[in-house]
């Protein structure tokens, strides 16, 4: 008989997946059709509307500090804030996890799904603000990483950071008219 308080959790074992024949599938297998994936699906959602009426802001380093408070409670491990133009700053945060890029099944693709709903949810917050907001997967996001002072680039081009090391995943980059201050 169990101690009172004490709870049992069945999930929670040290046993290894090897006798799993669909870890190993769920892990190492791309999906079959990629609009069945979760990436996908959040890649097409149209993005919603800029609130008419602006949000009065705070300094751009208090706005700043809400940004990276808000990308933090939904899930990102560091947020870095760096200029893109003289017009635009861009907001980007990323999840230190394993790099998803040798990931080859949906399983290992969880810290670019963590990043999509960071990204999405943060982009549409800035919008609900009265400001413009939109995902760009395009940017060369390690190097605007290092421009955050977040981290350095190996030889090979990936964001190392003094927490994760170079098991990082960079998100894919907000850009935005918010008025914040470069980290």
């Amino acid at each position: 008989m169990a101690k009172p308080g004490w709870v049992r959790l069945p999930w929670r074992r040290a046993e290894s997946h090897a006798d799993d024949p669909y870890w190993d599938v769920f892990l190492n297998t791309p999906p079959a059709d990629a609009a069945n994936s979760v990436l996908e699906a959040i890649r097409r959602a149209p993005e919603g509307n800029v609130f008419p009426t602006r949000a009065d802001l705070h300094t751009p380093d208090v706005t700043t500090s809400h940004v990276q408070e808000m990308a933090r409670y939904l899930g990102a491990d560091l947020v870095g804030v760096a200029p893109l133009d003289g017009t635009d700053a861009s907001g980007y945060p990323f999840a230190a996890e394993d790099d998803p890029g040798t990931a080859r099944g949906i399983g290992g693709q969880v810290p670019v799904q963590n990043g999509l709903f960071v990204t999405f949810v943060l982009s549409a917050w800035i919008r609900e603000l009265g400001f413009h907001a939109t995902m760009t997967p395009d940017l060369d996001g390690p190097r605007l990483a290092v421009a955050a002072k977040l981290g350095t680039l190996d030889p090979r081009g990936r964001l190392v950071t003094a927490e994760y090391g170079a098991r990082v995943h960079v998100a894919d980059v907000i850009r935005t008219d918010l008025p914040l201050a470069t980290t």
